[in-house]
């Protein structure tokens, strides 16, 4: 029942010293886990939200969305219609981009042609085709004749002097459709044309 002590065992500490028990359960907690306090009251979620969308505030509904695209859509088609009656070339449709293109408008704008003035002719030759009286209608045939042959012959002329000049100044470009661009710009009221005539009449080009 008795065995002897082994003299390798450890001593038994007495009561004064053994260690100190914590003094409470935060004590067995390092130093550097506890939670640290906090810098303010906790935002509301509303507040939170909105810092974190910024200044943007999308439309809460389809109606107003829609309303904000037709808004957008119209200022940018004011700005290019803009730009183009100007003349800046970003906002032109791809008939009127280039130098070759630029140049027709020019000699075109530059002179002063009878085929610009015949939506006015047009007019009183409807009103003589209606009277339905013989000798009126012969004549108001004549005109359209006369009106058509000097249309299509300004026209070519036209061209041809634009078309002559584009080779002249810019070798290598493409001359294809000018002719008929030239004589479809002629046709028109100067007033009307888009781009806007840049030089006056009687100007060099």
């Amino acid at each position: 029942m008795f065995r002897r002590r082994n003299s390798d065992a450890p001593d038994v500490l007495d009561a004064d010293e053994a260690p100190e028990p914590f003094a409470d359960a935060d004590d067995r907690q390092p130093r550097s886990s506890l939670t640290p306090k906090k810098a303010g009251p906790t935002p509301k979620r509303s507040e939170a939200e909105a810092n974190r969308r910024g200044p943007y505030r999308a439309p809460t509904d389809r109606k107003s969305a829609a309303k904000a695209g037709r808004d957008r859509d119209k200022s940018d088609r004011v700005r290019r219609n803009e730009a183009l009656a100007r003349g800046e070339e970003w906002a032109m449709p791809p008939k009127d981009r280039g130098p070759v293109r630029a140049l027709a408008r020019d000699v075109v704008d530059s002179r002063r042609g009878l085929a610009e003035y015949y939506l006015i002719a047009v007019v009183p030759i409807f009103v003589l085709l209606f009277l339905r009286v013989g000798r009126l209608q012969l004549i108001a045939d004549a005109l359209v004749i006369l009106i058509l042959i000097i249309v299509i012959g300004e026209g070519y002329l036209v061209g041809r002097r634009v078309e002559r000049l584009a080779r002249e100044r810019f070798p290598g470009k493409s001359t294809r459709g000018v002719k008929l661009y030239s004589a479809l710009r002629g046709t028109q009221m100067r007033k009307l044309r888009i781009p806007k005539p840049r030089v006056n009449r009687g100007d060099p080009v």
